[in-house]
């Protein structure tokens, strides 16, 4: 039996793909492009405002108008952090039964903090999750394990005795590297990781309901 369970956010806990992907369609329009279909922007929201200016105007950081784009992109998805996003289907049910067995939960998620608070607030989790560390919590981001393991400091618990869940191999090699044992989702946005059966996670889970079978293989608590 696991004692905590810590979940990326973006693309594992809520499907905020509709908002992020719709910024990049906003700042699209402003830019004189054409808007990009949904389906092809969504696998790269896991990679956050790097990942989505990639796919939407075809350039890296070291562009020359990738801080300008950035920083209006992040404008646009600031005003509308959780117009459309919502939970998975079966996420708050997963979360009903970790709390009912007294299972600690948190997040561990890149984004940075002034948007992560916020967008857990407007789904609901604020007074329920343990913790939440964002990408500007420690010193290092995913897939580094500092998160991973500062937030299995703020819950007491050993990595060893943790899951960590996520939707890109970046998860996995920070959960990995922090000790802790892995998830990862294949109905998140997986972005350009390469086969997820390639990453070398402990556990692959195509729905939360799987993951809630992984957590409690003698069935559900009554």
């Amino acid at each position: 039996m696991f004692e905590a369970v810590l979940f990326d956010l973006d693309g594992t806990l809520a499907d905020t793909a509709p908002d992020l992907c719709g910024a990049v369609n906003i700042l699209l329009v402003e830019e004189g492009r054409p808007q990009q279909p949904f389906s092809d922007l969504r696998p790269y929201t896991s990679q956050g405002v790097r990942g989505l200016l990639r796919k939407g105007f075809g350039i890296e950081a070291s562009h020359g108008d990738y801080a300008r784009l950035s920083a209006r992109f992040l404008e646009i998805y600031a005003g509308q952090l959780c117009d459309l996003s919502r939970l998975f289907d079966g996420i708050p049910e997963l979360l009903d039964t970790l709390e009912s067995s007294h299972i600690s939960w948190g997040i561990v998620t890149n984004k940075r903090a002034r948007y992560t608070d916020p967008l857990v607030a407007a789904l609901g989790l604020t007074p329920r999750t343990r913790c939440v560390v964002s990408g500007d919590t420690t010193a290092e981001a995913k897939p580094s394990p500092l998160p991973i393991l500062h937030a299995c400091e703020i819950l007491g618990c050993a990595p060893q005795r943790t899951l960590y869940v996520g939707d890109d191999r970046r998860d996995i090699v920070a959960g990995l590297a922090a000790g802790t044992k892995t998830a990862a989702v294949s109905y998140g946005y997986l972005g350009d990781s390469g086969p997820i059966d390639t990453w070398g996670a402990d556990f692959i889970a195509d729905h939360p309901a799987s993951l809630g079978d992984l957590l409690f293989p003698a069935g559900r608590p009554k």
